[in-house]
């Protein structure tokens, strides 16, 4: 099977499979201040990560590129609803247009639809300081996103075998480009010691991709004689490893994603810890259903229920929605409980 029906195996079983609401976010809820002191005019959604200032904290996830025409199309939409609605858009990994150089433009239309966004480059942890710097050119990035997959990696019946030398490939990668690198991982979670270690390198920001989002271990099982089914359960839940990752350090920009699928959520990461949340599967499959002024629609929904959730609070800006007070129960609590980490201070904490 070729890269670029292997890329398209990926988006068919994604978007054949209903994403499910992950009930670990009902582990975490706001606690209600009857006297918020601000109008909804007050609310600004603007806010930055790792260096890049970004219109909103959502931001389209890294999906798809290098499959031809169809993926083409779904980048080339992609990026027309990140300009009309102002959002940031990374892209699916370039190693297939590295290799191949005829898939290059099914990336490079989108710096041509949103010729002055924030657009993010990707590339896996087995990239080169050569290979980053063609990604970057390629889309004109204003970031570069590495992700680590390895679960994914080890299910895929073609995956690779070896991850060893990753964290040093990274650190060259930061110290050579000249742009922020964000380092992903592909929706089974970062642990804090992770988040650690990545910081150390100079990396500016880290995407947990929690579990509960798009699960690339029962994709890739579907491309199996024998499954891994023990994988497809695999990972940390997204609420868990956003906490995780921002009590780590405060040195690094931390991205919320893996599952989101409404406002309230994307609150609840962000007063977790979380700078941003980049939300993928959900909205590829809005766009596939309803077009792209279903998923502008979709989009600009977010944002006004996010403004009104921030007005509820007394939040007139992301970093104060960091500080919104909340309680910990369930699942989350026991997992951080056992990790070390006092969950106290979230519900002990205050706006002003």
């Amino acid at each position: 099977m070729s890269r670029s029906e292997r890329k398209w195996d990926h988006i068919r079983f994604a978007l054949n499979k209903r994403q499910k609401r992950s009930t670990v976010f009902d582990d975490i809820k706001f606690i209600h201040q009857s006297l918020p002191n601000i109008s909804v005019a007050d609310i600004r959604l603007d806010h930055s990560i790792g260096g890049l200032s970004l219109s909103s904290p959502i931001f389209i996830n890294a999906m798809t590129g290098g499959g031809g025409e169809k993926t083409y199309q779904i980048n080339k939409e992609l990026a027309k609803a990140a300009k009309m609605t102002g959002i940031a858009m990374a892209v699916g990994s370039q190693m297939s247009a590295i290799k191949e150089k005829g898939e290059r433009y099914t990336y490079e239309i989108v710096r041509k639809e949103n010729p002055s966004g924030i657009i993010i480059a990707n590339l896996g942890s087995e990239a080169t300081i050569e290979n980053a710097k063609l990604a970057i050119d390629m889309i004109e990035a204003n970031a570069l996103q590495i992700h680590l997959n390895v679960i994914q990696e080890l299910t895929m019946p073609e995956g690779d075998r070896d991850f060893s030398g990753a964290l040093k490939r990274i650190e060259d990668i930061v110290n050579a480009v000249h742009i922020p690198v964000i380092v992903k991982e592909v929706g089974f979670g970062m642990t804090k010691e992770t988040v650690k270690s990545l910081s150390q390198v100079g990396v500016a920001a880290v995407d947990i991709g929690g579990s509960g989002g798009t699960n690339f271990a029962e994709i890739e099982n579907k491309r199996r004689e024998k499954t891994f089914s023990f994988f497809n359960e695999w990972g940390i839940p997204t609420p868990i490893s956003i906490i995780e990752a921002a009590v780590m350090s405060e040195e690094i920009s931390i991205i919320g994603s893996g599952g989101f699928l409404t406002a309230h959520e994307i609150a609840k990461g962000i007063a977790l810890g979380a700078n941003a949340i980049g939300m993928a599967g959900y909205l590829l499959r809005i766009l596939v259903e309803k077009g792209i002024e279903g998923l502008q629609n979709e989009i600009e929904t977010f944002h006004h229920e996010l403004m009104m959730i921030m007005t509820a609070l007394g939040a007139k800006t992301i970093s104060d929605l960091k500080k919104a007070p909340l309680v910990i129960s369930g699942e989350t609590y026991h997992w951080l409980s056992q990790r070390g980490i006092d969950t106290k201070h979230f519900s002990r904490r205050s706006i002003h």
